[in-house]
């Protein structure tokens, strides 16, 4: 069955400004114009954030949507595609945020906006646990687009969490795919959307 609605959710510090994010809506927006487009400004706290995912989505078809996430959003989007069997493209996803999140507690900036504030709560830890989800159950229906060259993440550490999904491992890149437009093509075809 063809998507019709298509979710994406961002990563850590990051927004639906995005660059990612915004070139994907416009992808989809002028190619698959039928397509219903939901990418949410996270909240910092992952028990809020899965809230807010569940209900945005809780009337969506099933057989009809997927899900793309980028780093946490990747690791978030594990977790809607284990609950609900939909597609999910994962873009450089975080594997343990949990554990990488400990040297971020405090205050933090956001990527788009300096001037916007946010608190990462020593208590976020234990919600992102909540979220983890064991190996995946239907390898088939992921695509991982996982960077040798990220920054952040250990490429290793990522596909060897997702060992059996379709993976498209770059040489270089870097954990923002600032190569992004090189991937699309190969996202959209196997997304499926309407």
């Amino acid at each position: 069955m063809a998507t019709t609605h298509l979710l994406y959710l961002h990563g850590f510090r990051s927004s639906p400004k995005s660059f990612k994010a915004q070139r994907m809506h416009a992808v989809v927006g002028e190619r698959h114009p039928a397509v219903h487009w939901w990418c949410p400004q996270l909240p910092p706290s992952p028990a809020a954030a899965a809230r807010l995912i569940e209900e945005g989505i809780a009337g969506w078809p099933r057989d009809g949507m997927a899900v793309v996430g980028s780093s946490l959003g990747g690791y978030y989007a594990t977790w809607v595609a284990e609950r609900t069997g939909c597609r999910a493209v994962l873009l450089n996803p975080a594997v343990d945020p949990a554990r990488d999140l400990a040297g971020h507690v405090g205050v933090q900036t956001a990527w788009h906006d300096p001037d916007e504030r946010f608190v990462v709560e020593p208590g976020f830890a234990d919600e992102l646990r909540a979220l983890a989800c064991g190996p995946v159950a239907h390898p088939e229906r992921y695509f991982a687009v996982i960077a040798k060259g990220d920054e952040v993440l250990d490429w290793r550490e990522m596909t060897g969490r997702y060992p059996r999904v379709r993976t498209k491992l770059l040489e270089g890149s870097d954990h923002g795919l600032t190569d992004f437009d090189d991937h699309v093509e190969e996202i959209l075809g196997f997304l499926q959307l309407a």
